[in-house]
């Protein structure tokens, strides 16, 4: 559950898949940017209300809006994509 101290929330983003809500809340968060996933469970079990309510949503606390939409423009536009010809070269050792 987020802390009650961030605030006021704002939307981010909406997706019509609750997968995509959590991937970009978990990019967010990986950021170091608090984000919660709303309608998750709705959207699941009634992919046909998912439709009407708009998908499900992903907000964070106001005070770490713009940083989010930064990020989030930047993931669209593509700047951490990997180039086709990329080597992850061999696993760590242990792993």
């Amino acid at each position: 559950m987020a802390p009650d101290d961030d605030g006021d929330w704002a939307e981010i983003a909406r997706d019509l898949s609750p997968t995509e809500a959590h991937l970009m809340a978990g990019t967010l968060r990986r950021a170091g940017i608090t984000a919660e996933v709303a309608d998750a469970h709705l959207a699941q079990a009634h992919s046909l209300l998912a439709i009407a309510m708009g998908g499900t949503r992903v907000r964070v606390p106001e005070a770490q809006l713009n940083a989010a939409r930064d990020l989030l423009a930047a993931v669209q536009a593509g700047v951490f994509e990997l180039d086709d010809d990329f080597d992850p070269g061999p696993p760590p050792q242990g792993a």
